[in-house]
């Protein structure tokens, strides 16, 4: 039963019901001796306490889809089956673009958000490449299916979860799909393919989405297996002019890096409140020593470039939080790369998803100019309810970066 599933939410909240009311009903009830009826009522006790924190677990989980399985809850999940080494550039040499196309089956998924517009699908992918074994979940836009479109190929995004996080969470906590449904309906964002593979590989541990040999192969897994199973599958874009990845916290981190190191994988990539150095994040493989740092750090890539490349990066965060890696990659970045920097003020939410959610309208927006798709109606037009945050600076304004740092002063 998956910890994020519907199922398992109306269990807790039937187990925690049946906990409150059973002392109630049994209290003055209960026969036998009073050691034994003392203790019969210290386990019904027990038996409300464990069930209310295990509800309480449950609901904050759903809303943040930080652990899928009982596998990432305990730290006994794997999904590596190899990690042989794939050399620089993460392919071991394989013709991988030549490889027999890979036929997946999909299943609708179930959890928070999974049902909303239109449903999103699941497959259990075993990355040839990459040793990986994992899933990774797709919605498809609203234009997929209609008559119109029957020939067309659409652009895709790969959303990449925070440590620890679920592949889920991008359709559940910050509801992508449902914010960017009707903007795709009306036009004033282009139909994307949303993919969101795992990202959490390795037992309580973040991969950096990094290739270690003998550990993992995290980069082949989400740059090479993932974006071939979606082309194989879908009526999708060739990389990289119709690829993005975008991420919040270690998954901004990582889709930074993986646009940085693979210009010929991806076009754009959008980092929502994510760092450089895989020191960022502690329990990083890639922060075991300075070498995978320097390999794994996008500002070090970068500024190393002989010929810099032609991606874009939109770059968002707070200060001490973001922001500074941000204006970092800004600071070395040459043409034809083009960083955007947002700004946000430290009222804006915090390194949480009422951070990070109002920004999707913005990001894709901004990823349908990037990756030269036109869309009727005015591109910059805000679809974010407005509402004042307690920096004075709407959502709107927030996440599109006309929220001025000393704007985001004038107000405390």
């Amino acid at each position: 039963m998956s910890l994020t599933g519907t199922p398992f939410l109306y269990t807790t909240v039937a187990l925690a019901v049946v906990a409150l009311v059973l002392p109630f009903v049994l209290w003055t009830r209960l026969r036998g001796p009073r050691a034994l009826r003392t203790a019969l009522r210290a386990l019904m006790l027990l038996f409300a306490q464990a069930t209310a924190v295990t509800l309480v677990f449950v609901l904050v989980n759903n809303a943040n889809n930080l652990y899928d399985d009982w596998a990432d809850l305990l730290g006994t999940g794997n999904h590596v089956r190899k990690a042989a080494d794939l050399g620089a550039d993460g392919t071991g040499g394989i013709a991988y673009r030549k490889l027999p196309k890979v036929r997946q089956s999909f299943t609708q998924a179930d959890g928070p958000g999974m049902h909303a517009a239109g449903g999103v699908e699941v497959t259990q992918l075993k990355g040839r490449v990459s040793g990986v074994t994992a899933e990774v979940y797709v919605w498809l836009p609203p234009q997929y299916d209609e008559p119109a479109y029957r020939n067309r190929k659409f652009p895709v995004v790969e959303l990449l979860s925070g440590y620890p996080g679920s592949a889920k969470a991008w359709f559940g906590s910050m509801k992508v799909h449902e914010q960017l449904e009707p903007l795709m309906r009306s036009g004033r964002v282009a139909p994307f393919i949303l993919v969101s593979p795992r990202t959490n590989l390795i037992a309580r541990t973040d991969t950096g989405c990094a290739n270690i040999p003998g550990t993992v192969n995290a980069d082949s897994w989400l740059s090479i297996d993932v974006p071939k199973m979606v082309t194989d599958n879908f009526r999708a874009e060739a990389a990289p002019d119709g690829w993005a990845a975008a991420g919040y916290s270690a998954g901004a981190h990582c889709a930074a890096k993986l646009a940085v190191a693979h210009p010929d994988r991806y076009r754009a990539a959008v980092s929502l409140s994510g760092y450089n150095d895989p020191i960022g994040e502690r329990s990083s493989l890639a922060a075991r020593n300075i070498g995978l740092r320097r390999a794994n750090n996008p500002y070090v890539l970068l500024r190393t470039y002989r010929t810099p490349p032609r991606i874009a990066l939109y770059l968002s965060g707070e200060a001490g939080d973001g922001y500074e890696a941000a204006v970092a990659l800004e600071q070395v970045a040459k043409p034809p790369t083009t960083v955007h920097v947002v700004f946000l003020p430290r009222s804006a939410g915090g390194h949480t998803m009422g951070l990070w959610r109002p920004q999707v309208p913005t990001v894709f927006r901004w990823l349908t100019r990037e990756l030269g798709h036109h869309v009727r109606g005015n591109p910059a037009k805000s679809a974010t309810p407005p509402g004042r945050s307690s920096a004075g600076s709407r959502p709107a304004e927030l996440a599109s970066g006309t929220a001025s740092r000393a704007g985001g002063a004038r107000r405390r």
